[in-house]
């Protein structure tokens, strides 16, 4: 996947040539409009109200800069993001001890994919399918390794990032005709979500924390996406001359703009739901549950919009959670790849192998999360035990950044002076976060 074989292209220098390049941004933003901001972002609200407002924010901007170093690194080494924690200092067991957190959170990503099968499967049972809840769940399942093995990820990518995009549009109607409703938000409740308070029991808003915006698991991604969509290949292998340097200096800006477009297109959603959770749930004193956490949450959307606009927010739970699903499934399944050599479990002849095993990990994934949504069923603690572990894996990808930035061998093409001083505190943060969410757990 990591190849800087092609040949050497300069970066565009129109606004319009940019644009066309901030594919990989665009990608994650339609995969982070998930699970996170349809279900543990609402809850959050319908929990603590406005008053965590500032930390929606936060969450949201800490990561980008975590985002950022990581792409760096992968576009200037051609490395993917396992190979390239893999280089990081410290004890080994095979593989570096970071790889060993992240496996402990990829296995967690399995519960939080079968959570969302779970809310897909709920969302066909309201839609009038009679079939039990775990026979829609196999089907859900069975058409994701289906579609990803014959290879129609670009047309699912097209149609979830419509549907996914007309569902936010639609959110963030709601959240401007909230004024027009008994739930109006005002300036009283906006002046106390900037308190900078935390909650006494924090476990929500840190699975919120971990799973907002740009998620662990998405920090993870980014990098692979970068590097298939050309920013690795476009500026060519290291020659050591000033043209390398300045060519890669063009697409990093690109990359840059990438992250920030693809940041304000996710906060202004999470920021959306979390609104609506906060007006109209807490208001309402109702919580998202594993019993009804679909029927509750559709009532961010009827109270606004009216009893018609549940079907609305069926077809868009359904692509949101559908989405998610199928484009974690794609990234799951090359990080499991990249993995398995990694780990010496499978050494690949030749690419036509590892092209092979990628199908392979298509179908064991979809078996993997639709076989624990039967076992266990409720969908948002499932969720949440994903949510958990992206928060825990959090300040060591921080680290990582930090670490690459002060390794990276061409200083020129390091981040600058504020970015530096918002990556670090980002990972005191993060670090801080992590740490109090630990502590809080081992007191019960």
């Amino acid at each position: 996947m990591a190849s800087q074989e092609s040949v050497r292209l300069p970066p565009p220098r129109s606004l319009g040539g940019v644009l066309r390049q901030i594919g990989p941004g665009l990608i994650i933003s339609a995969v982070i409009v998930g699970s996170g901001e349809l279900i543990v972002t609402p809850k959050l609200g319908a929990e603590e109200g406005f008053k965590l407002l500032w930390f929606i924010i936060l969450g949201c901007l800490l990561k980008v800069f975590v985002q950022i170093e990581l792409g760096r690194h992968a576009v200037l080494r051609g490395q993917t993001t396992l190979v390239g924690l893999n280089t990081l200092p410290g004890p080994r067991a095979v593989v570096s001890w970071v790889l060993w957190l992240w496996l402990a959170m990829y296995l967690s990503l399995v519960f939080q994919v079968a959570g969302m099968v779970g809310g897909v499967a709920r969302v066909f049972s309201l839609g009038g399918l009679t079939l039990p809840v775990n026979a829609l769940a196999v089907i859900i399942g069975g058409c994701t390794a289906g579609l990803l093995v014959i290879g129609r990820y670009q047309l699912v990518e097209k149609l979830s990032t419509v549907f996914v995009a007309l569902f936010t549009v639609a959110t963030l109607v709601a959240v401007a005709m909230l004024q027009r409703t008994d739930y109006a938000v005002t300036g009283a409740q906006l002046v106390e979500g900037f308190a900078f308070g935390l909650p006494d029991k924090l476990v929500t808003a840190f699975a919120a924390f971990g799973i907002i915006g740009v998620g662990a698991s998405e920090l993870i991604y980014y990098p692979y996406w970068c590097l298939e969509k050309g920013y690795a290949k476009h500026i060519g292998p290291d020659d050591g001359t000033p043209a390398w340097r300045e060519n890669a200096r063009g697409w990093l800006k690109i990359m840059r703009v990438d992250a920030w477009v693809s940041f304000t297109l996710y906060t202004t959603s999470t920021l959306a739901f979390y609104l609506l959770g906060a007006a109209i749930l807490h208001a309402k004193q109702v919580k998202v549950d594993n019993s009804r956490m679909i029927e509750t949450l559709s009532l961010m959307y009827r109270e606004v919009f009216g009893e018609w606009s549940f079907w609305m927010f069926l077809v868009g739970a359904f692509a949101v959670l559908y989405s998610t699903i199928f484009g974690a499934t794609a990234s799951n399944a090359r990080l499991a790849v990249d993995a398995l050599d990694l780990f010496k479990v499978k050494h690949y002849r030749d690419p036509a192998e590892r092209a092979r095993w990628l199908k392979y990990a298509c179908v064991a994934l979809p078996v993997a999360f639709t076989t624990v949504f039967i076992l266990v069923g409720a969908p948002v603690s499932l969720v949440f035990v994903g949510a958990v572990g992206q928060g825990l894996m959090l300040p060591f990808l921080a680290g990582a950044a930090i670490y690459y930035h002060y390794t990276n061998p061409h200083r020129d093409l390091r981040a600058g002076g504020l970015s530096v001083t918002c990556l670090i505190v980002a990972s005191l943060l993060m670090t801080a976060l992590g740490a109090y969410q630990v502590i809080s757990a081992l007191r019960g």
